[in-house]
């Protein structure tokens, strides 16, 4: 049996799918670009564009409603 030498090319796949979502946000939902966000503070290759899906997380947060924010923020404090 041969050993053959495979580059992974999963990152950079999730990568360009992150970025995909984070250019179109109003087509997606909150949701998904939260996802897409944390695939990109994560592993985005830029301190950029690190800062920026960060920011991003936060204006997600802050469209939340309150009474829903304020229901998974106390079941958050409850499973903790």
């Amino acid at each position: 049996m041969i050993a053959q030498t495979r580059i992974s090319v999963w990152p950079s796949d999730r990568l360009a799918e992150a970025r995909a979502v984070v250019a179109d946000v109003a087509r997606h939902s909150d949701h998904l670009i939260g996802l897409a966000c944390n695939v990109l503070v994560a592993h985005g290759e830029t301190a950029a564009e690190r800062k920026n899906a960060r920011v991003l997380l936060l204006v997600i947060d802050a469209r939340r409603p309150v009474r829903r924010a304020q229901r998974e923020d106390g079941d958050r404090r409850i499973t903790r």
